[in-house]
């Protein structure tokens, strides 16, 4: 149970009948005062930030939003101050709430400024919206659930041979749909996942996907699978894993949840992965560089765009590596 869930559960064990606010710090390394509470009577649970009662905020713009609300509550103990609420109506959404403060939570712990604070918390909210939508749909394609099976399996690489563990997450944007998976300042890894009748050939989905121009060093790592039912290599199966190395690491480990979240991945929707289980087949590496078979963006005529093509990974045999190359060049 994370340190916001553990709050908020002590938090509604309390059994006297009072309306208002019941709350409690979050951490005193926070700067700004940060609350996790409890709304009386309905025990709604809500996140709370202490801002000067002079501080203008118009609610009912925000309040568009399905699942959440926003609102202003006098501070009882400081005529002065004030409480900005995010509030959680959807009970169903309890876990991703507590993932998306947590995260909202280490995103202004050294924010002194009110106005840079608030501005901050607005930003979040209709990436939360979003986010919460998502939960009413079927879970993943099968398509989405290898390729997410792909991206956290070369995250658990990259986790088993490195001591920064929130550098490892945060390299991680394939979420975010950046052109290439794993990106930091002069290298990208892009991964593809394949199965069936074409293991060996991967898709391309742009022409800046492989392009060293862009950035300097480009890998491509490749995992070829096969679809079994009744082992323990689930999507499931491995994310658990992984969070298991981030057990001790509490701001990668929710850096990590919220970037599953992104890629459409709930709780609510693990009993549709249980029955897929997946065996490697083929892992390969690649270093993306000279006469490596690709489309760059400076082979493209003006006018065209939208370049899709598809890679026959067996004419790309001179650009192998291995795991200990491609570690060495991104840690």
């Amino acid at each position: 149970m994370t340190k916001i869930e553990t709050i908020w559960t002590d938090l509604e064990r309390d059994t006297s009948n009072h309306s208002g606010l019941l709350y409690k710090r979050y951490s005193a390394e926070v700067l700004p005062d940060v609350f996790i509470a409890l709304k009386s009577p309905e025990k709604l649970r809500c996140i709370a930030f202490r801002i000067n009662s002079s501080f203008p905020f118009e609610e009912n713009q925000w309040n568009k939003l399905k699942d959440i609300k926003i609102e202003t509550l006098p501070d009882e103990r400081d005529n002065n101050k004030k409480f900005l609420l995010i509030l959680l109506l959807n009970k169903q959404h309890k876990d991703i709430f507590s993932t998306l403060c947590e995260d909202l939570i280490f995103g202004v712990s050294q924010i002194t400024n009110e106005q840079t604070l608030v501005e901050k918390l607005l930003e979040r909210l209709a990436k939360w919206q979003s986010l919460f939508e998502k939960v009413g749909k079927q879970g993943l394609t099968p398509e989405a659930q290898r390729g997410l099976y792909g991206e956290v399996f070369f995250l658990r690489l990259f986790l088993n041979n490195s001591i920064d563990k929130n550098h490892c997450i945060k390299t991680w944007v394939g979420p975010e749909k950046s052109i290439q998976d794993f990106q930091y300042s002069n290298w990208a890894v892009e991964v593809k996942t394949t199965h069936g009748n074409n293991h060996q050939k991967i898709h391309i989905t742009s022409e800046r996907q492989l392009d060293d121009s862009i950035i300097e060093k480009i890998f491509l790592y490749h995992l070829s699978l096969d679809i079994r039912t009744g082992n323990d290599d689930t999507l499931n199966y491995l994310i658990d894993e992984v969070l298991g190395l981030l057990n001790d690491n509490t701001m990668a480990s929710n850096l990590f949840k919220l970037k599953l979240l992104e890629s459409g991945y709930y709780d609510a929707h693990r009993p549709l992965y249980e029955d897929n289980s997946y065996t490697i087949r083929q892992e390969n590496l690649y270093r993306v560089s000279g006469n490596f078979p690709r489309i760059t963006e400076n082979q493209i005529p003006i006018g065209v765009g939208d370049v899709k093509y598809s890679i026959v990974l067996s004419e790309s045999e001179n650009w192998r590596i291995n795991h200990e190359t491609l570690l060495n060049e991104i840690l």
